[in-house]
Parts: C-alpha cells; structure tokens; sequence
C-alpha cells in the first residue's frame, strides 16, 4: 500500500528542477504550529488555502484529516496535489473549491499559506472572517523574507486577535483568532488610458491579480504593436495567460465583431479579467476559462493568439516557464495563425519561438521589451 513522505512531493506539471522544492520549511512549520488544533478539529472542519503543490494538505491527511478542503489559485497546484495525494493514497482525503463562501463556511481550522501581496491577503482574510465559525483558528505561514510587519495589520483589520510565533528555519506563522464582521471581497477598479482606444478601460483586479488594476508596461508595449486578427481567418482569438483580461478587452472594444477566448491558470487572474470584461460592456464576447496551459483548446484551432509570458514560477525566477507557452500555442494555432508575443528582451526568446512555433519577425524594440509575431507554418 503506498505510504506518504512530504519528501517524495513533486511540483509536476510545473517547473521541476534540483533548486526548486515542493515543500519547504514553511510548509513544516505550518504543520507543527497546528498539529494541536488539528486534532481537536471536527471532520470537515479543516480549510487549507494557498497550498502551493500539497505539502500542507497531505500533511494534514497522513495526520489523520478528513473531508479537508483546499483552494489553490494555480491550476498546476491543483494538479500537483492530485497527482502527490494518488502517488501517496490519499486522493480521497480532500476536495477542491474556488476561494468563495462554499471553501469557507464552518471551517474551525485555516491553514494559509501567506500570499506576497497584501490585497490578496485582505481577500483572503476578509472571506474567512464573513464565513467561517466563531472559534475559527488561522495558521498563516511564510518564509520570513517574504513576510512584512504590514501582513499582521492586514489580518487585525478582520480578526480580534494575530499572534506570532517564534521563527525557525527562516520561516515564521501568525495566527489569527476571533474574526469580526466582514463582507465578501470585490474587485478593486481603475479606469487605464490604453494605446487605440479613444476612452479608457477600466480595469478591475482582485488582490494578486498581476499588475492589479494598472497595466504592466509590457503589455502597454505590446498593445501599441498589436496586429489586428483577419477576419475571414477560421479559428479561435485567444488572449493566453490573461491577467486581468486588458488584452482581450482591448480587443473586444477596437474589433466590435469579434468575440475572444481569454485564459489563465490562476483563479484570481480569471475570476478578475471577468469582472474586467463585464465593467466594458464586452463580457457577451470575452469568454475566460481557467485552463492549464491550452489544454482545453484542439490542435490547429486558433488563428491568433497574444502573450505576454511570465519569466517566473512562484517566488523563484526559472528558466523554462516560457517555452512549453509557446510550445503550447504552436501545438493550437492552424496553418496560418499567428502568435503575437512581448518579451524581456535580455530573454531573447526568438530562436525558442521560431522552434516551436513558425517564422518570427521583430515588430517593434524598445529599451527593455521586444514584440514579435510567429507564424504557423
């Protein structure tokens, strides 16, 4: 029967390599912070958010845990977790849920792992507080270096009480108590002037949406070059990796006909690009999907995609993250089709993008960015 090691974890489907873990001394002591509270905790009463490839959930699990349930922003966490808990035996131990009230309600015991950006964490903080019981414990851990003063002021603004524990490892938890009256997060707004369009987009953005709700100079960049796609071409308009949705409203907005398919892996960049499309009257022709790569989409189905790729994974910049995107759009654009990237520059993704892909030209160069466009062959 196969038995649980937290060392045996596996990031897959995401970026592996020797300097990348799936489990780390946070995660450890998250765990042992509470292991106590755990115990006490009724079936079904346990909630575990942020949990990047398993580590938290499947400690619990081994430990006894039942019916836990889990949200991960990141498809690839989703995945990872599925794909640990089978190796492990665990797979009925836990269920996933979108970060909504259904996650929430009646949890005694929160583990968290603590998000970088402090809107996510008022997000995050707030639901819980408006959903959870009145004797609810949250254990929220991080790697020190990653954590600020300010976290702990944030988790005051919807509990009564936020302890500290000692660090160790170079990681620490806070842990929060008595939750005060709070209402379900919304999206943050700011209208953004954007090349091509006369009047503004507003952008809207929960916390942790990349960018929030301004627009990433890279994008800017690429919407300035942006082709327009042919009309008569068969095949799908894909804003891939979406974000808060900018690209595939802009396009929505400057192409009145067109309808655009919007994706991303992260909840909050979809669930944020939906309240974008929705805030410009676009939402009928911007449909967004959380998907893992194009997984969702058929070979040869696409005649123009735009990408504005990440050059990280988490906290850790990768190598690697970019090229299986673009592998991925070459594998969904037909003959013809055409992918429409921005890049760092010092990057130098071309020789990547003719590979897999098609022939690629420079469109435009600046002091930090490149655009392209890759044609399928």
């Amino acid at each position: 029967m196969p038995s649980y090691s937290p060392d045996s974890l596996r990031r897959w489907p995401d970026v592996e390599s020797a300097e990348l873990f799936a489990i780390d001394a946070a995660d450890r002591l998250l765990l042992d912070e509470s292991a106590a509270a755990r115990a006490e905790a009724p079936a079904g009463s346990l909630v575990v958010i942020g949990d990047a490839y398993g580590a938290l959930t499947l400690g619990a699990a081994d430990a006894g845990a039942t019916d836990i349930r889990v949200h991960q922003d990141l498809v690839t966490g989703e995945r990872a977790l599925e794909a640990n808990a089978e190796r492990a035996g665990l797979t009925g131990a836990f269920r996933s849920l979108a970060l909504a009230p259904e996650l929430i309600t009646g949890a005694r015991v929160v583990l968290l792992r603590l998000p970088r950006a402090l809107d996510e964490l008022a997000d995050i903080a707030a639901l819980i507080a408006a959903h959870a019981g009145p004797d609810v414990v949250v254990f929220a851990g991080g790697r020190i270096k990653h954590m600020t003063v300010a976290m702990n002021e944030v988790l005051r603004r919807s509990f009564g009480s936020v302890d500290v524990t000692h660090a160790r490892q170079k990681s620490r938890v806070l842990i929060a108590r008595g939750p005060l009256a709070a209402r379900d997060p919304e999206p943050r707004a700011r209208p953004q002037a954007v090349p091509g369009l006369e009047d503004p987009i507003t952008v809207c953005a929960f916390g942790g949406a990349f960018a929030g709700t301004s627009i990433d100079i890279g994008t800017r960049f690429l919407l300035e070059q942006l082709g327009a796609p042919d009309p008569d071409a068969e095949g799908d308009v894909i804003d891939f990796g979406c974000g808060t949705g900018v690209v595939a409203t802009w396009l929505a907005l400057r192409h009145p006909a067109l309808s655009v398919l919007a994706t991303d892996q992260s909840s909050i960049a979809v669930a944020s690009a939906r309240a974008t499309s929705e805030a410009n009257g676009v939402a009928g022709r911007v449909a967004v999907v959380r998907d893992l790569g194009l997984r969702s989409r058929p070979d040869a189905s696409a005649s123009f995609i735009a990408l504005n790729p990440p050059f990280h994974t988490g906290a850790a910049v990768a190598d690697g993250v970019a090229e299986p995107m673009f592998a991925e759009a070459g594998r969904a654009l037909a003959s013809g089709g055409e992918l429409w990237t921005v890049w760092n520059s010092p990057l130098q993704y071309r020789a990547a993008l003719e590979r897999l892909v098609g022939r690629t030209r420079q469109v435009a160069r600046n002091a930090k960015f490149t655009v392209t466009v890759s044609t399928r062959a």
